[in-house]
């Protein structure tokens, strides 16, 4: 099974950002040097006061993992080590920080024996919260809004940085992403493919049958490549919180884009797209027959942060425009 977030791995079925975003509203931090409380307001609405910036994290989410990395703190622990090695090349993690477990059934125990002065996840589990919560404090990140998902990516970055008290980092992070976006955007419109169709998606194979996910509207990657000038192709119907659709190689003939290109995911070595080189069906899709089709460099993780996000913008560039 293709590598999901631990919100959706038991459902297979389941804007732009910028300078000219609204601002995001600033969480309350003590002055740089000095030991006093920190509040956060996290995706439950809630208020999670440190005594300090936190400085022993343990994350259960890769893509606030890659988020703290990218702020220059390595977690004490994290969800999936070995995974997160394979799907997330952006913010490498150090050898000293330990597995606690799945993302989706994270260890407690193992938790608690780092001694983490907070705990950062995406799951609503209340009952695990609870658990942690008699640990450290814990601190729900949003983790995807198909509303508007680089603003809710620079909103989430915004709360991690300013728990850990890393505010300044976050803001370079968000202008290198900004700058690399625009330079992005002035590259494909000068090679001419600005408003060009493209179409991001993933697949997996139960026994003879492939399910492909595809990243519509109102996905990361989407907002992404639409931000860069592209246009999604995919017009089918998406989940509220992840924009992700499905469909099979039936589904994907509705797709009748002359001029589009093709882009997906297979870091884990499992590539049911290349699989589909003998299906007549498959053959006969348009960026099938102009070989219109790029395999993502692995590692780059779909629902990361702007580090992630950055190397697939890199992708499409160099897809677009050499």
């Amino acid at each position: 099974m293709r590598s999901l977030p631990a919100v959706m791995a038991a459902m297979l079925l389941l804007t732009a950002c910028g300078t000219t975003e609204p601002p995001v509203a600033p969480a309350t931090q003590a002055p740089s040097g000095a030991a006093a409380p920190i509040s956060v307001t996290d995706a439950r609405g809630r208020q999670v006061t440190l005594d300090r910036p936190a400085t022993r994290v343990v994350g259960l989410e890769w893509g606030e993992v890659e988020m703290l990395v990218a702020l220059g703190v390595q977690p004490v622990g994290a969800a999936d080590v070995k995974g997160y090695g394979t799907w997330v090349t952006a913010a490498p993690l150090d050898p000293s920080v330990k597995d606690v477990g799945t993302r989706q059934e994270p260890s407690v125990d193992s938790i608690a024996a780092l001694q983490p002065d907070l705990v950062v996840m995406e799951s609503d589990d209340a009952g695990l919260i609870g658990q942690l919560e008699k640990i450290a404090p814990v601190i729900v990140a949003k983790g995807s809004d198909a509303a508007a998902n680089l603003t809710r990516m620079r909103a989430d970055l915004t709360m991690l940085a300013t728990a850990v008290g890393r505010t300044e980092q976050a803001t370079k992070v968000m202008a290198d992403f900004d700058a690399a976006m625009a330079d992005g955007k002035a590259r494909i419109a000068a090679s001419g493919s600005a408003g060009q169709k493209f179409m991001m998606a993933d697949g997996w194979k139960d026994g003879s049958k492939i399910s492909i996910r595809p990243f519509g509207k109102g996905a990361l990657v989407s907002d992404v490549a639409e931000r860069l000038g592209l246009t999604n192709a995919w017009t089918g119907e998406v989940d509220e919180q992840w924009g992700l659709g499905s469909t099979d190689v039936e589904g994907m003939t509705a797709v009748k884009d002359e001029n589009l290109r093709f882009f997906y995911n297979a870091s884990d070595g499992v590539d049911v797209f290349a699989d589909l080189a003998g299906n007549s069906l498959w053959k006969s899709l348009s960026f099938v027959r102009q070989n219109q089709i790029t395999k993502l460099p692995d590692g780059i993780w779909t629902f990361g942060g702007p580090l992630s996000c950055r190397q697939y913008a890199d992708a499409l560039v160099k897809a677009y425009a050499g």
